[in-house]
């Protein structure tokens, strides 16, 4: 049997991705994926649209099976640097998902505060920025800065959503309102209580001393953290090494993904990141294993 691969980390419409959720399910089936994770920012929105494409086209088919994972992405402070927390195979049922949800409508109410700033900042600059424009946009239950981006782009601020970052929506941007957000150890309670394994994503990325990573994910693990996003489109072979040695020191799983978001982040691609990344479907039976031995469904 030929190795398959999969990806446990994609974001779609109904956060700051530009593929609906069903389309995204679309093409990974259509690239052979043997899995596929959402993992909207703050939302749980898309998934029952995921699932239901995934229903329509059955599970198997002549060549190959398919399996899809309902997740969320939770973003953290952590000193000065965000920690994003993945949650995969959150929960169905109400009693299960109705704190994170009740937490989600304050993420939601707190980014339409930062968002309200944000258009001011943009009109103060002189750009006739309406946040019903973003909003329409967005089209989804999160509008973020990818959506503001998107409009500068389309009224011919600028010429690139990376210029728009630059220039007005990043960390040094005329524009940057920062954010307001909880502790890891909440986002990971959340997560943990909704009955998902809790990853944390893209370790590197967060630009911190490896002995300070190690410290957050000795204080996580007794929260609920499972694992650690070992491989992801902007790790390097140096950064999947540190993670492995880490989740091997701690005592956690590895998961990866391509971090996927369509037209906001073009380079990267479903599956396959820059084009290096092979997340191997051993890396989803490990995770299940686990789930199971904990009497967790999958």
């Amino acid at each position: 049997m030929a190795l398959r691969f999969i990806d446990l980390h994609t974001h779609s419409t109904a956060s700051d991705g530009s593929f609906s959720p069903s389309r995204l399910v679309g093409e990974a089936r259509s690239l052979g994926l043997a899995a596929l994770a959402l993992t909207d920012h703050d939302t749980l929105e898309g998934l029952d649209e995921a699932e239901r494409a995934v229903q329509e086209k059955g599970t198997r088919s002549p060549d190959f099976s398919f399996e899809f994972i309902r997740g969320c992405e939770l973003s953290s402070r952590c000193g000065p640097a965000e920690a994003h927390i993945l949650g995969l195979w959150i929960g169905r049922e109400e009693r299960d998902v109705s704190d994170l949800k009740e937490k989600l409508a304050e993420v939601r109410a707190q980014r339409f505060r930062r968002n309200v700033a944000m258009a001011e900042k943009l009109r103060g600059l002189g750009f006739a920025v309406r946040l019903e424009d973003v909003e329409a946009l967005a089209g989804g239950e999160v509008v973020a800065r990818p959506h503001f981006a998107a409009l500068l782009l389309r009224m011919g601020v600028v010429k690139s959503v990376r210029e728009a970052f630059e220039k007005f929506l990043g960390y040094r941007g005329a524009a940057y309102v920062p954010r307001e957000l909880m502790k890891p150890e909440e986002a990971v309670e959340l997560l943990a209580g909704s009955g998902a394994t809790v990853v944390l994503a893209h370790p590197m990325l967060m630009r911190c001393p490896v002995h300070e990573l190690d410290d957050l994910i000795a204080r996580l693990k007794p929260h609920g953290l499972n694992a650690l996003e070992a491989y992801h489109s902007e790790h390097g072979a140096a950064d999947e090494r540190v993670c492995v040695e880490l989740a091997a020191r701690h005592g956690l799983l590895l998961s990866g993904g391509s971090d996927f978001h369509g037209e906001s982040k073009p380079l990267v691609r479903l599956g396959k990141g820059h084009g290096a990344l092979r997340v191997s479907e051993a890396v989803l039976e490990s995770l299940k294993r686990a789930r199971m031995e904990q009497g967790l469904p999958v």
